[in-house]
């Protein structure tokens, strides 16, 4: 029956996917686009409700008399961001693009709702999650925080995003971590600034950073074990301003990524502790601000199990990667998948040329792939909720 709807369905939705597109808006002001998914979903008689985290939007959807349900979850927002693209369904917002393919996630699970409102081949409850604020806002734990899981029950709740470099239509499912949780640091040092010529009646904040900067590369190669995976950068260091000066101040900051919670708090803790040393040896005052991020994103066995199944029977060319490496990019969907068992999963959007990597000025989503995700969404629904 899904295939028979597709060949109607799909230019629609792509219509609809280009339309927001052409209209992007960043985290929390997704208004347009959030009033546009309610709408079609009203339209399809699904019960919806609106202001979830502000801009999200959730329907619901039961047949028969089963008490499961599941979540199937897509993200809204677009990036801060100038497109360089040129095609007719470009950024209309300055400064502002889809450059993730949130829009296409977006337009797939409306799709997906409108064939599962037709075909009506389940048993029990899906609820369709369009999610604000991925982007570095943190929009999913916001619909936690929120009562996402109270006022909307679920057994299992399941997201998809697009991946360039994968083949059109095929998918990566890996049980585990697939994302990885992400921090942010900044490290404000303070010494005493003088002439360069004469650095012994200075305290320098330079030398002091420098130190930190290599002290700091010690809690991945010589406190982390090595089948565990971690990254500490230190992506910026501002001191001085003129060659003779010592300054008075220096500012770093970088960013934490861990593949799993513990090894997240050890790290933050490496950090601190790091800190106070070089504070000590170095007769400088630190002051640290870190700020935890997202969380690492991690698959669950069973819901896991039920995308693999879905995606060797949908994916183009029946290709399924099932141990692709994790990610060291974070995903907010991971305060999802702490509260309820989860998977993530990949849907390949083809070829990453020509600077169409996510995140790239010049990206765009590839509407080839929209069937096959419409498809994987339904079909997800009748294997989680077979009669």
């Amino acid at each position: 029956m899904i295939n028979e709807l597709l060949p109607a369905l799909t230019p629609k939705i792509a219509a609809f996917r280009r339309d927001i597109h052409a209209h992007p808006e960043l985290a929390f002001n997704e208004k347009r686009t959030a009033e546009k998914v309610a709408g079609y979903l009203e339209g399809l008689g699904l019960e919806v409700h609106r202001g979830i985290a502000r801009t999200g939007v959730v329907a619901k959807l039961s047949l028969g008399s089963s008490p499961r349900s599941i979540g199937l979850r897509a993200d809204m927002d677009a990036l801060p961001l100038t497109e360089l693209n040129t095609f007719p369904h470009h950024s209309t917002r300055d400064g502002t693009m889809h450059a993730c393919g949130h829009d296409g996630h977006t337009a797939m699970l409306l799709g997906a709702a409108e064939a599962l409102s037709r075909v009506r081949g389940f048993d029990g409850t899906v609820y369709f999650i369009f999610q604000p604020a991925e982007e570095h806002e943190g929009g999913g734990r916001v619909m936690v925080e929120e009562g996402l899981f109270d006022r909307f029950p679920m057994d299992m709740v399941f997201g998809l995003h697009n991946w360039p470099g994968l083949p059109a239509g095929s998918f990566g499912v890996t049980e585990g971590p697939v994302m990885a949780g992400t921090d942010r640091f900044e490290i404000g040092i303070t010494g005493h600034g003088g002439h360069a010529a004469m650095p012994h009646q200075a305290v320098d904040v330079v030398l002091a950073g420098s130190a930190l900067v290599q002290a700091l590369q010690s809690l991945v190669s010589r406190n982390t074990d090595p089948l565990d995976s971690a990254v500490v950068s230190v992506t910026r260091f501002h001191a001085g301003h003129a060659d003779n000066v010592l300054p008075e101040t220096a500012v770093l900051g970088g960013t934490v990524r861990t593949l799993n919670g513990e090894l997240q708090d050890a790290l933050e803790a490496g950090v601190r502790r790091i800190c106070t040393g070089i504070e000590a040896t170095y007769r400088v005052s630190i002051d640290l601000r870190y700020e935890r991020g997202y969380p690492p994103t991690v698959n669950a066995p069973a819901p896991s199990e039920i995308a693999r199944d879905v995606a060797q029977h949908v994916a183009t060319d029946g290709l399924v990667y099932l141990q692709l490496p994790p990610s060291m990019g974070a995903e907010d969907f991971a305060y999802m998948a702490k509260v309820v068992p989860a998977c993530y999963v990949w849907l390949g959007n083809g070829p990453g040329e020509g600077g169409c990597m996510l995140h790239s000025p010049h990206y765009d989503f590839n509407d080839e792939i929209i069937a096959t995700g419409i498809r994987y969404w339904v079909r997800l629904v009748e294997r989680a909720l077979a009669p």
